[in-house]
């Protein structure tokens, strides 16, 4: 008897993300389109017009090959009735379960901005790869459902990646509010966070299913212990730093670039 459809394409997908095998299908998961359309630009992707997607989602679709690659990027797009980018963690993570089934990719980057902290060497402008993402605001008082609430997973170990280009590798926190309570605050310590976003933690519980393997890469706009108000900051570096994250995750792309995950 045939697998059930759904553990058909799991099977599928697992397959597709092998460790010895040459990485072939890149998944881009970008939460704001203004952070995505460098990168776009970048590898020459074409938006899709017949959508892999279902009907009436918002979600957005570029692809194409840069050199032996096939790239999709993916956006939540704009919210329907407010006409804003559809950040946070329920739309990443729809987004991720239904970009895996259609795609199947060998490895997903979910590249954006995030918060840094300075008290762990963070800096605006800087690009980071991330070793672990947790979430900071799914309080759960309660024995073993406290640490499903925190939600801890590795990213994918990329330690030549890292050597190679010379980047910054941090650890990720994630939460739905771009500011912070004294409640986040201290989730975030505990964490051992140098970074803190909106969708990364979503992403990676959704990639964990289907055991497909992700890198994180977070660009950082605002100072989280700074001075200046988060909003401000964030608006008034979001051009400067989506320019520093297109030529990052487009040296990451290339590194990949004939290679399998084992390599990385």
């Amino acid at each position: 008897m045939a697998p059930p459809k759904d553990e058909k394409a799991a099977e599928e997908i697992k397959a597709a993300s092998v460790p010895g095998r040459f990485i072939s299908k890149i998944l881009i998961v970008i939460a704001m389109e203004a952070e995505a359309l460098p990168l776009v630009e970048r590898f020459q992707l074409s938006r899709e017009h017949d959508s892999v997607f279902p009907v009436g989602v918002p979600w957005v679709r570029y692809h194409g090959d840069y050199k032996d690659l096939n790239i999709s990027i993916v956006c939540p797009g704009k919210d329907r009735e407010l006409g804003v980018d559809s950040v946070g963690t329920v739309a990443a993570a729809l987004l991720t379960y239904a970009s895996i089934q259609a795609i199947k990719p060998d490895i997903i980057i979910n590249a954006g901005t995030a918060g840094g902290f300075k008290a762990k060497d963070a800096s605006i402008g800087d690009v980071f790869l991330v070793s672990d993402v947790a979430f900071h605001d799914r309080r759960i008082p309660i024995p073993v459902f406290d640490l499903y609430g925190v939600g801890l997973r590795r990213a994918l170990s990329t330690p030549n990646l890292a050597k190679d280009l010379n980047l910054k590798v941090g650890k990720l926190s994630t939460g739905d509010s771009l500011d912070m309570t004294l409640q986040d605050e201290a989730a975030i310590l505990a964490n051992d966070a140098t970074l803190k976003d909106m969708e990364g933690a979503a992403i990676s519980y959704v990639a964990d299913l289907f055991e497909v393997p992700v890198i994180f890469m977070k660009a950082v706009t605002d100072i989280v212990d700074g001075v200046k108000p988060t909003a401000e900051e964030f608006l008034q570096n979001l051009a400067t730093v989506a320019a520093a994250l297109d030529q990052a995750v487009t040296q990451v792309v290339d590194y990949i670039n004939g290679k399998s995950c084992g390599e990385l």
